[in-house]
């Protein structure tokens, strides 16, 4: 059996981000960059699909940034980002292996929030299994010490015991669920579209145009848009200093990825202790029903007999 693969989907995606920069910046031609990528990786690698939709479309002339898009499964984000970034830098002539390496720098981030937000997850349902699974320890045991338990679960009090624990079972199991929705970062990409205006300017367009054509690009791909304002209060910075603009774009993009790393560790941080309530309200009192009940029923029933 294949064991499952620890490693978040984004992180595969920024690592054929980086590879591609390198080679790239070391003059080989996108197409057979692209070839080169394609033929490195195993029939099994997740990224395989992607990677081989880009190379054909490459290989054919073809558009690859929507050969990216259209890849689908957990980094489909990541391959958005991904082909926004390749857009943008091929209508402006911008500089393609910086840009990658700019977004291989994000995405790495929002995969070390997924890693901190699985760490903080795996605690409180590792005892939720544990829980499930005692029920039918404390039946089989009340079996080897001669009680009923099983037949306790088929008389009136023990069938709604354990419809009610199992019952309570799915609501901690959902709301855990929603605790943990909340606590994910909803932004795929923070900062993405300045970047995307950082590496449109890099390749000499206007301010105006940069901004154009990264909300573009950012609308067609289906990616979020809500860093114009910074964007925008950026480049004013930037033509009042009469400095480029490019660099203090990439600037503020990585302090946008900061403040979203931090909030997400603290929402992690709170996640780990609010996770418990789930596991107080409903897990515990679940296992008190589908567990200890059928064996003092069973208890009960069989000391009955005994008279």
């Amino acid at each position: 059996m294949r064991r499952r693969d620890p490693t978040p989907a984004v992180e595969h995606a920024a690592g054929v981000a980086e590879r591609l920069a390198v080679l790239l910046a070391g003059g080989v031609a996108p197409s057979m960059a692209w070839r080169y990528l394609d033929e490195s990786l195993g029939r099994r690698d997740p990224v395989k699909p992607a990677v081989s939709a880009a190379a054909a479309a490459a290989a054919a002339g073809k558009d690859v940034p929507a050969a990216l898009a259209a890849a689908d499964g957990a980094a489909a984000d990541a391959w958005r980002c991904l082909a926004a970034a390749l857009e943008v830098a091929t209508a402006c002539g911008a500089p393609v292996a910086g840009a990658l390496r700019t977004l291989a720098e994000t995405l790495r981030s929002l995969g070390q929030t997924q890693r901190d937000i699985a760490t903080v997850l795996a605690a409180p349902r590792s005892t939720a299994r544990l829980v499930m699974a005692l029920p039918l320890v404390g039946i089989g045991f009340g079996l080897l010490l001669g009680f009923d338990t099983a037949g306790a679960l088929l008389s009136p009090f023990g069938a709604a015991a354990a419809i009610a624990g199992i019952l309570l079972m799915l609501a901690g199991w959902r709301w855990s669920s929603r605790l943990a929705r909340r606590a994910t970062p909803r932004d795929s990409a923070p900062g993405l579209l300045v970047d995307l205006t950082a590496i449109a300017m890099s390749g000499g367009a206007s301010a105006d145009s940069a901004l154009e054509t990264a909300a573009a690009s950012a609308a067609s791909f289906d990616l979020p848009g809500t860093d114009d304002d910074a964007a925008r209060e950026v480049i004013q910075l930037a033509q009042r200093a009469g400095v480029p603009a490019s660099e203090l774009l990439r600037s503020e993009a990585q302090r946008i990825r900061r403040d979203a790393s931090s909030q997400a560790a603290r929402a992690a941080a709170r996640l780990g202790t609010s996770l418990m309530i789930p596991l107080g309200v409903c897990v515990l009192p679940a296992f008190m029903l589908l567990g200890v009940v059928p064996m003092m029923l069973g208890v009960l029933s069989t000391t009955k007999l005994g008279f």
